[in-house]
């Protein structure tokens, strides 16, 4: 089932995130929705907190990029609970990041070529990798979702200011998008 993706400025993008058990609820269920949702929206990766799950996990796909980076071909992950080790000595590449929680914005963001990850799969399965080149900057961007982060925290206040107008239409739900969303809600008082 395609979900609504939650657009910045909802509170679901800033709020902490907790670890997924073995016994959350349909977790198989909101593994194959995140699929279909990300596939849907013509995105690469997708985290829960962009299907408003404070849960700490992210699905991956950057197959569809193998014609242009053949080292991407049938790169396919199911992340739960992941662990992201920045390799600090390694060099840093700025490049253009979009997001589903954020369209129409794409900004050059400057991320370490080289990182070190853990996680579970579906399975339960236990992982360990070291990731480099496009590969890290995706699994840092979706990571970021589950650190109360989005891309453009990575921007200069000089970068963030040129793109106020767009982000405040976004929040004021004054952008089109090809997939559904939901938009800011103001929290109601009690």
């Amino acid at each position: 089932m395609v979900l609504p993706i939650y657009l910045y400025g909802h509170p679901v993008l800033r709020t902490e995130t907790h670890e997924v058990t073995p016994d959350y609820p349909d977790l198989d269920k909101l593994i194959q929705n995140m699929k279909d949702t990300m596939y849907a929206s013509d995105g690469i990766g997708i985290a829960a907190p962009q299907v408003g799950k404070s849960i700490r996990l992210i699905y991956i796909d950057v197959d569809v990029l193998k014609d242009d980076m053949p080292e991407l071909a049938g790169k396919k992950f199911v992340l739960i609970n992941p662990v992201i080790t920045v390799d600090q000595t390694s060099k840093t590449i700025s490049r253009e990041e979009g997001c589903l929680s954020l369209p129409g914005i794409h900004e050059s963001v400057t991320r370490h070529d080289r990182i070190h990850v853990k996680w579970q799969d579906e399975n339960w399965q236990e992982h360990e990798e070291d990731i480099e080149g496009f590969l890290a900057r995706v699994f840092q961007h979706e990571y970021d979702h589950l650190e109360k982060t989005v891309f453009i925290d990575h921007l200069s206040p000089i970068r963030k200011q040129l793109i106020k107008a767009k982000l405040m239409n976004i929040v004021k739900g004054k952008v089109s998008c090809d997939y559904r969303t939901i938009g800011y809600k103001p929290l109601k008082k009690k």
